[in-house]
């Protein structure tokens, strides 16, 4: 089995030793994102701002990678906080459609960078 590295400069660049995303198997691993404008480099001012931009981010990657936001399976969305929840699944709302993709959404200690949300995914490739 073989694995591609997917990058885009729609998207911001990693921050580490990682790809944006990875596609090995029939399928599209990406990587974390935070909600960081790829043209500014500044986070979103709101949670809600933020998980806009993190999808945003997956979707440039996504679209690099000859995919769309419609054929993820699977999210995991990283809280800085759980009272966001509800405002975070706002903005989650209109990205997905039914049927929508399995998620789990977890609080952490702390983010990279300080960020209040990421949200990575794995995609089918069709």
């Amino acid at each position: 089995m073989s694995k591609n590295p997917i990058s885009t400069e729609k998207a911001p660049g990693a921050i580490g030793p990682y790809s944006q995303a990875v596609e090995a198997g029939g399928f599209i691993f990406t990587s974390g994102q935070l909600g960081i404008n790829p043209q500014t480099g500044e986070f979103g001012d709101t949670v809600e701002e933020q998980a806009r931009l993190s999808l945003e981010n997956v979707k440039a990657i996504l679209e690099a990678a000859g995919a769309s936001l419609d054929q993820v399976v699977k999210t995991t969305v990283f809280l800085k906080d759980m009272n966001d929840f509800t405002r975070v699944n706002e903005v989650y709302s209109s990205f997905f459609s039914q049927p929508y993709p399995a998620r789990s959404a977890v609080e952490v200690a702390r983010l990279p960078k300080d960020a209040l949300v990421e949200i990575e995914t794995i995609t089918l490739k069709k």
